[in-house]
């Protein structure tokens, strides 16, 4: 069923209204009445729309969740139920964040779990700032640049089997930050997910739809998928994928998240898990050892961060995470008045899509793991930088083609927030990367292992070139804005490349637009395709600008005229969650394109 569609009216003084309106069927697909017989009707699935909202933006899918002790955002409800669950038994919210993104790895394992990275902002109350951790995985040390070239299709990684699998590093990035931020016991933080796997939990209709995509993708002929027997013994007990309210059930995930309870971290990287995990890849001809599971370890880092207008400003994860391509996006359009271009005009599209494509080549030339690359992020995040690569847009039509600025040094996922009444807000993204990961499953382990690996690129110019026990560039990136230097919004938009688009847009919507925090992720959105990537991929050309069903056809209309291509809708516009602190309550939204619940007490 298609969403209320809305106009968006942006005259030069900056104002803008809202209407809602439904197409009216053409003239030719009317069919006359015949004599003596009722008039036919038109498909009504066609034609209905959303229902009317007396209050706020027409196109939002619900109100904002408020309360005053705490909130909690999550793709899924039984997850935002357990989140609020552990706040009010005292927990602190990383341990409702650490509980809740478990037992998302139970319900929503098309975009996360166990066998796949983290990264974390949050606001420490006790520090007064904003605190970042990385809990990407390293690729193992046994798995040369040579093999790997030689595993390798139209010299890219291979995106799924073992090739593509790197250490998984979500769960001592949860322990990492429940020995700093904990105050209930570990174990109690694995209990609720653990139960859920061994009773069951029924698939949501987001959830089924990728899951039976994402198993035909590994049981094809060409999948390149050494063993698909575990995973097809957990998620094909019917002989096909489930679907919406059925009964999934997971038991050996129920054992493993047991074992990782009782053992904490060692469980996974240094004991029994560990074990299997070697024992599995030898089976199958891979790489991962228990060596490389034991040498992971979550690194503290300094975030990122731009100044926006309005007081606001936003936080990103650094490299090896493209968390610099939200925050170079927003450096460049501070340099436009885009309230004065309106919310969803052709000219607001167009100047966010040319600030994407200028980001994204910056991305590509730049973003790898520090560890082997110099990154000039100073320069990249400067105004001064902004201004120049803001002076590269043209009003009346988009770049031929983007290019790189010449930036010298100078010195498938899920999202989830979790804020609680101490005034810790947490911004937590975590992911397989593509969908269910690499299609590979340890033996008795219950959950799959990331395709993170696929990340790399082959080409001996790129800083993101693969090397044994280097970290891949990352596209998930956790999301965090202050206003008027106090905590204000943790948010994030999962997607791959979508995130630092959706993210830019729901920043736009808030601060620029007056949206509220609902509103501003249901809004229709953008994305740019096209652009060239850190695996060494290159699109020359314009790429695709894809517009959702609710961009004004008038906008649509215009952006081609300026030269676009314009693409339509793919369902590929990301998902949104997001806490915000007004200084007296929290609010919570989780939007309509996930089967998520936004939940405050």
């Amino acid at each position: 069923m298609k969403r209320r569609q809305f106009l968006l009216a942006a005259p030069a003084t900056g104002a803008f209204t809202f209407s809602s309106y439904a197409t009216p069927r053409a003239a030719s697909d009317a069919t006359p009445a015949q004599a003596g017989s009722p008039p036919s009707e038109p498909p009504l699935s066609s034609t209905i729309y959303s229902g009317d909202r007396l209050a706020g933006s027409p196109f939002a899918s619900r109100s904002v969740v408020w309360g005053m002790s705490g909130a909690a955002a999550t793709s899924h409800p039984r997850a935002s139920l357990v989140a609020i669950d552990i706040l009010r038994a005292g927990g602190s919210a990383i341990d409702a964040a650490i509980a809740a993104n478990a037992t998302l790895g139970v319900v929503e394992p098309t975009a996360n779990g166990i066998g796949g990275d983290a990264f974390c902002l949050l606001w420490d109350p006790a520090q007064k700032k904003v605190v970042g951790l990385n809990g990407s995985g390293h690729s193992p040390a046994a798995l040369s640049l040579e093999t790997l070239r030689a595993r390798s299709k139209n010299d890219r990684v291979p995106f799924l089997g073992a090739a593509a699998v790197t250490v998984p590093g979500a769960v001592d990035a949860w322990w990492t930050l429940h020995q700093r931020y904990g105050k209930l016991p570990w174990k109690d933080l694995m209990t609720p997910a653990a139960d859920i796997a061994e009773e069951g939990m029924p698939i949501s209709l987001m959830i089924a739809d990728r899951m039976k995509r994402d198993m035909a993708w590994f049981l094809s002929p060409d999948s390149g998928v050494e063993e698909t027997e575990n995973i097809q013994k957990i998620y094909m007990t019917r002989g096909r994928t489930p679907v919406e309210g059925e009964i999934v059930r997971n038991p050996d995930l129920a054992r493993t998240l047991r074992l990782i309870g009782e053992g904490g971290r060692d469980a996974y990287y240094d004991g029994p898990i560990a074990d299997t995990i070697e024992a599995y890849f030898k089976r199958i001809g891979g790489w991962m050892t228990r060596a490389d599971l034991a040498a992971q370890h979550a690194e503290w880092v300094e975030p990122n961060h731009v100044d926006y207008r309005d007081g606001v400003s936003v936080y990103g994860m650094p490299p090896n995470s493209q968390g610099p391509a939200t925050l170079q996006m927003l450096s460049i359009l501070k340099n436009f008045d885009m309230r004065d271009a309106g919310l969803m005009s052709a000219r607001s599209i167009h100047l966010q899509a040319e600030a994407k494509r200028l980001a994204f080549e910056d991305r590509a030339r730049y973003i790898a793991d520090p560890d082997f690359a110099d990154i000039p992020i100073e320069t990249l995040l400067s105004d001064e930088y902004g201004q120049k690569r803001a002076e590269l847009i043209r009003p009346d039509r988009p770049m031929e083609r983007a290019f790189p600025g010449d930036a010298p040094h100078k010195g498938g996922t899920t999202y989830l927030t979790v804020s609680d009444a101490d005034g810790m807000m947490v911004s937590l993204i975590q992911s397989n990367y593509a969908g269910m990961g690499s299609g590979l499953m340890a033996d008795g382990l219950g959950f799959g292992l990331q395709n993170r690996g696929a990340g790399f690129s082959l080409q001996e110019d790129s800083p993101n070139i693969y090397a044994p026990r280097k970290r891949p560039f990352h596209t998930i990136i956790p999301g965090f804005a202050l206003k008027d230097g106090a905590p204000w919004l943790a948010f994030g938009v999962m997607g791959g490349g979508m995130q630092p688009q959706g993210q830019t847009q729901i920043i736009l919507n808030m601060v620029d637009y007056d949206l509220d925090l609902q509103a501003a992720g249901d809004c229709p959105r953008w994305r740019h395709d096209g652009s060239s990537q850190p695996t060494g991929v290159y699109t020359p050309g314009l790429g695709t600008l894809k517009l959702e069903t609710g961009v004004p056809e008038t906008t649509k209309a215009l952006l081609a005229k300026m030269g676009w291509t314009v693409g339509g809708t793919d369902g590929g516009f990301g998902g949104y969650q997001a806490t915000m602190n007004t200084g007296e309550s929290y609010g919570a939204a989780s939007e309509m394109r996930k089967d998520g619940l936004a939940l405050g007490y």
